[in-house]
């Protein structure tokens, strides 16, 4: 929750340290002045000198000090002349640049703009506050066969579900039950965008609008242009893909706590990057600063940053460089990166954008625009991130990315000598679902069993659908028999739900193997093993779960397994 008077007691220490810290800042231009050559090029006592100055410039406007930013961004502009043509630094450019450094000294007595003040500008930023999605939901349809098969498949899934098949059964329904989701055809009878319509006149009626989604078996602009101006937070077509929808419910709906924003710095100004810190942290994220940029790619691994800040400019790697060589680690190809500094020069952002960046804020920046061009960022690529490694139908990790997260959670566990195990659950007689009620159908059982592993386990564990009818779970900090139980729990209230299709129910089962990174420490060995274990479970008569036994000696002889 974001605290004003919190937020400007850090920004104000901040600031005080660094202004305290101003004046050895200054001598130190001095003293690489002193130690350049006045007879020759001098190109590295050049650029450590420029490095000195350009670092005034961004962080003096940061902590109030605007004057003395403006001194510093003259003074670079002079230096870069004088790079440009490699001119010696003789008496006469000796001499105006100590005039400048005696400006700085003085502008480093005032500031400008009270620290404070800046604290005020975060809370512009911070998104707006909005209540769970209550899990009511009301669908709105002048067709009654859809509504009623959307509110029987819906309220399969845990929805308390109403239909109104006219506007104005609605209209009245809604000022009695303010806090529900929306479920909205686009077209009625009496006009083409009759729900478009309503649905606008009562969102400005409201403070906090009503989440809707669309439904239209018209995929038109002029349709989808509209829905969007009404509030839309989706626009799904006709026939409604369940799967899809259900996803969009469970993200309106869900209770879990959101995980914060993972933000790394890389800055080699220590000030600055406290800063920039406390102004993230203090919105809600979590913040990893990094000042030596060579320790980056151990914190990278261990930190798994959704998003990297970096400066452009540090002695000895600069921030082109690092990111390239970010872009070389496979994990990290497509992680954002924004370079943060006081360049001005349109021609080198672009050019260091070029090179591997994917955004440029220059110094120095409010905290709104910080925040925000963070979030916006961070945002896009977990959704991004998303498509990528989430299956369609049930939105747990796919194939390929639960083989990958469990290649990590099995080293990392070794590593740190934790228990962990793995967990192969399978649908039992799933092609007899599929051939008796049709597709559709096992769809709706899949996603069923999908949503019960996300619900009963914890945050920190992993699930995946493997294929077809078959899931992957992975349970960190869970040795073999406390899996056994959590699985088996899942299994009997599993086995428990009723099913429908076509006015009947029916219930379904699962089987599931599970191995002990204990008994079985590689990735590709803990797998077999689960698996195997299933093989074993369905063998023994299904709907049941196996831990896996302790290595086989070899020529041991498998068991293969039924669906």
């Amino acid at each position: 929750m974001y605290d004003s008077v919190v937020l400007q007691a850090k920004l104000k220490v901040l600031s005080d340290a660094y202004a305290a810290q101003l004046p050895e800042k200054i001598n130190q231009l001095n003293q690489t002045l002193n130690q350049m050559s006045s007879t020759k090029w001098d190109e590295p006592g050049f650029e450590t000198l420029l490095l000195f100055v350009h670092s005034l410039i961004g962080s003096g406007k940061t902590f109030g000090f605007g004057s003395l930013s403006d001194v510093a961004r003259n003074l670079e502009a002079y230096l870069r002349q004088l790079a440009q043509t490699k001119t010696i630094v003789g008496k006469d450019q000796r001499g105006h640049i100590l005039a400048s450094i005696k400006e700085l000294h003085a502008a480093a007595l005032h500031r400008d703009a009270p620290i404070a003040a800046q604290a005020e500008l975060i809370a512009v930023a911070q998104p707006p506050q909005t209540t769970v999605a209550p899990r009511r939901i009301f669908i709105v349809e002048d067709e009654r066969e859809v509504a009623e098969e959307l509110k029987i498949q819906l309220g399969y899934f845990g929805y308390d579900v109403s239909d109104f098949n006219t506007l104005e059964e609605f209209r009245l329904a809604v000022q009695q039950t303010p806090d529900v989701v929306v479920l909205m055809d686009v077209t009625f009878p009496e006009d083409r965008l009759g729900g478009v319509k309503l649905m606008n006149e009562i969102q400005r009626e409201r403070k906090i609008p009503l989440p809707v989604v669309f439904l239209s078996a018209h995929d038109d602009f002029e349709m989808r242009l509209e829905a969007a101006r009404a509030g839309s937070i989706a626009y799904l077509s006709k026939p409604v893909n369940i799967g899809a929808l259900i996803d969009k419910l469970d993200n309106l709906t869900s209770t879990k706590p959101l995980v914060p924003y993972r933000v790394m710095i890389v800055d080699d100004s220590v000030a600055l990057t406290a800063y920039h810190a406390a102004v993230l942290e203090e919105a809600g994220m979590a913040v990893k600063a990094i000042n030596n940029p060579f320790k980056v790619i151990g914190a990278l691994l261990e930190f798994a940053p959704d998003l990297i800040l970096i400066d452009l400019y540090m002695p000895e790697c600069n921030g082109t460089d690092l990111a390239k060589v970010i872009r070389q680690l496979d994990a990290f190809v497509s992680i954002p990166i924004v370079f943060l500094s006081a360049e001005n020069n349109l021609d080198k952002q672009l050019f260091a954008m070029g090179l591997g960046g994917d955004d440029f804020l220059t110094k120095p920046i409010q905290p709104p625009h910080l925040i925000s061009s963070v979030t916006s960022r961070i945002r896009r690529s977990l959704m991004l991130r998303s498509f990528m490694v989430r299956d369609s139908l049930t939105g747990l990790l796919n194939h390929t990315a639960i083989k990958d997260q469990l290649d990590g959670e099995v080293a990392w566990a070794i590593r740190q000598k934790k228990p962990l195990s793995f967990a192969m659950v399978d649908i039992d007689h799933f092609k007899k679902v599929n051939d008796s009620y049709g597709h559709p159908v096992g769809d709706r059982v899949i996603k069923s069993l999908s949503r019960l592993l996300k619900q009963r386990l914890r945050s920190s564990d992993l699930v995946g659908r493997y294929g077809g009818e078959e899931f992957a779970v992975v349970l960190v900090d869970a040795d073999g028999p406390t899996a056994m139980k959590v699985l088996d729990t899942i299994r009997d209230d599993f086995s428990q739900l009723r099913h429908l299709a076509e006015g009947a129910e029916f219930p379904v089962t699962f089987s599931c193997g599970i191995a002990d990174v204990s008994q079985f420490p590689d990735a590709t060995k803990l797998s077999d093993a689960a698996d195997k274990a299933l093989y074993k479970a369905k063998h023994a008569g299904r709907n049941r779960v196996m831990l896996a036994d302790n290595p086989p000696a070899s020529g041991s002889q498998e068991i293969k397994g039924q669906n």
